[in-house]
């Protein structure tokens, strides 16, 4: 009886350990790891710019009428402070930036030629503007607009020009990418326009009546930022 009850014991066991081999493998164990933040675009961040600046300056003689209108470009370069906050996909801020340039032109046909050449140019440009944009992970197209300040200088081109900081406006847009967490590339577009400004003087116009003179600039300029992430 107690050899029947151990052959009995040995094969159940052998058709159990024939039953386990025939089911198939448990699948194995995949870990999910959690998915990567969201970069974020809120934060200070201070950047340096580059481009080029043109447009055209107008001189307006109230006797005479329009005295000249001649095309101003140059090169410009400067630096960048900002900050931004970020609601989802939207991102606000604002942003203001000092810019040295080198913008110039001059005409020396009639009517111009009467008092020697007209010649404007403007030494520097500021701007400080609000910015508001909509953000896929890490670019960000934006609008923008404010207050702009630069020098116009204005005489006869032979003679040194006079001149002083001058209020406008701007407004353009542009897009930025953030290459890293915290290093961002931007392309950018600007239109400022100034108001009229009494720059020409008797003495420095060759004996001719003051001139008011206006300037607008279209700015095309590349930046980087480093962006310091809240």
């Amino acid at each position: 009886m107690k050899r029947i009850f151990l052959v009995g014991a040995f094969a159940l066991a052998t058709a159990t350990t024939a039953f386990a081999a025939d089911l198939p493998a448990p699948p194995p164990v995949v870990k999910t790891l959690p998915p990567p933040p969201m970069f974020t675009w809120a934060g200070l961040y201070v950047g340096l710019n580059g481009g080029y600046g043109f447009g055209r300056a107008h001189w307006v003689n109230s006797p005479l009428g329009t005295i000249g209108t001649f095309s101003t470009d140059g090169g410009l370069a400067g630096g960048t402070l900002g900050g931004n906050y970020q609601w989802g996909q939207f991102v606000i801020g604002i942003e203001g930036d000092l810019d040295w340039q080198n913008l110039r032109g001059s005409q020396a046909n009639p009517p111009c030629f009467a008092i020697g050449g007209c010649a404007t140019s403007s030494t520097w440009l500021s701007t400080v503007r609000a910015r508001a944009g909509f953000a896929v992970n890490r670019a960000l197209v934006y609008a923008t607009g404010g207050a702009a300040f630069t020098s116009i200088k204005a005489g006869v081109a032979a003679l040194p020009h006079s001149g002083s900081p001058e209020p406008g406006w701007t407004a353009g847009a542009g897009v930025e990418f953030a290459m890293t967490d915290n290093w961002t590339a931007k392309l950018e577009y600007l239109y400022a326009g100034f108001r009229q400004t009494s720059a020409c003087a008797v003495s420095s116009c060759g004996g001719a009546a003051p001139v008011n003179v206006g300037l607008n600039e279209n700015i095309v300029r590349v930046g980087v930022n480093y962006l310091f992430n809240y």
